[in-house]
């Protein structure tokens, strides 16, 4: 079931969020956060309309999408950077996908143009979930990020949305 986060959701999101932080690249950040973080991160969310959105399975969080602001200057505001995030345990089950459309449904909806995915270039399972929903690759820039020791290329992808 997808369903607008609450309070309630953010020990889950937040456990998911400081696995992809410590175990991927899918994160550019090197340490796990704290609760503060994502209670401010959600109230932030909130407070400028942007959706948070969880998958729950068994009355479990199993996934989270959200999107935000692109780059903060006026003539992005049609664009929007969208992030999601599945749980270890229900990875390859179809909930990013279900996420996703419910994003993209959304972001519609609301009258966005277009919206953006930033994806480490060696995540290949992210890029092609992405092509599958109908993203195209925009670019690449290349060692934009520094982690387990390596430099990471950034790869943005983009869907125009239909109004």
């Amino acid at each position: 079931m997808i369903r607008p986060a609450s309070v309630n959701d953010l020990t889950a999101i937040l456990d998911i969020m400081n696995d992809a932080i410590l175990n991927s690249t899918s994160i550019y950040d090197y340490d796990a956060r704290p609760a503060a973080y994502v209670n401010d991160w959600f109230a932030q969310k909130q407070s400028a309309g942007f959706p948070v959105l969880v998958y729950e399975n068994n009355g479990a969080v199993a996934g989270y999408g959200t999107y935000g602001n692109f780059r903060p200057w006026q003539a992005y505001r049609f664009s929007v950077e969208h992030s999601i995030y599945v749980h270890k345990n229900h990875r390859g089950k179809g909930i990013g996908s279900v996420l996703l459309k419910a994003l993209v449904y959304k972001a519609t909806e609301e009258g966005y143009h277009t919206m953006i995915a930033g994806i480490d270039a060696s995540n290949e399972s992210s890029i092609s979930f992405h092509k599958r929903a109908g993203f195209e690759e925009a670019g690449k820039i290349k060692e934009a990020g520094y982690k387990f020791d390596k430099w990471l290329d950034l790869v943005f992808m983009q869907l125009i949305l239909k109004s």
